[in-house]
Parts: structure tokens; sequence; C-alpha cells
């Protein structure tokens, strides 16, 4: 009985790091899969049919994703991301000068 748990934190972790090298795009779409498969199927075992509440949750948090993304990337939060979209401005308006003064 100890094997289980363990192979769930293992299937856990692989499908974590294979979420590295996905664009924005990708990883939004993928997390909606995920979300919307996830409350398919707890919505989808009250009826008795999880399964289907997971496929069906699934395909609607993809696309909802995907959605999200395209809006995003109208509105300029595109692929750029806020990590790139600085510059070189640096760290404008943060000053740590308080923190060391004692």
């Amino acid at each position: 009985m100890r094997r289980i748990p363990m192979a769930i934190l293992l299937l856990a972790g692989l499908g974590v790091s294979g979420c590295a090298g996905l664009n924005d795009t990708q990883q939004r779409t993928a997390t909606g899969a995920l979300g919307g498969g996830a409350v398919g199927g707890i919505i989808g075992s009250f009826s008795g049919n999880a399964g289907l509440g997971a496929l069906l949750g699934a395909g609607v948090g993809g696309a909802g994703g995907y959605l999200y993304d395209q809006s995003q990337q109208q509105r300029g939060y595109g692929n750029q991301g806020y990590r790139n979209n600085r510059g070189n401005r640096g760290n404008q308006g943060y000053n740590n000068s308080g923190y060391n003064r004692y």
C-alpha cells in the first residue's frame, strides 16, 4: 500500500516538470484544461459519471484558457510576459535604504 502514494507523488512531479518548456499560450490552455478537468470530475461524480464530467470540463477549461490567452495577447501581455517587458529600467521605485540602517 505504500507504493500508491509514492507513485502519485512521482507522477505529479513528472507532470509539473513536463510544463517547463511551454510558451504562455500552451501554459494557459493546459492550466485551463487541468482546472476544468478537476472541476468537471468533481461535478460529474455527483451525477455518477466522473469520467465524462472530467472530459467535458477539460475541453471547456482548455478552450477557456486559450480564449483568455488570446485576450491577454490583444492587451499586450502576450508571450513577452511581465518579466521581459521591463526594458533597461531596472528596479525603479524600489528603495531598500530603510532596511539596512542598523
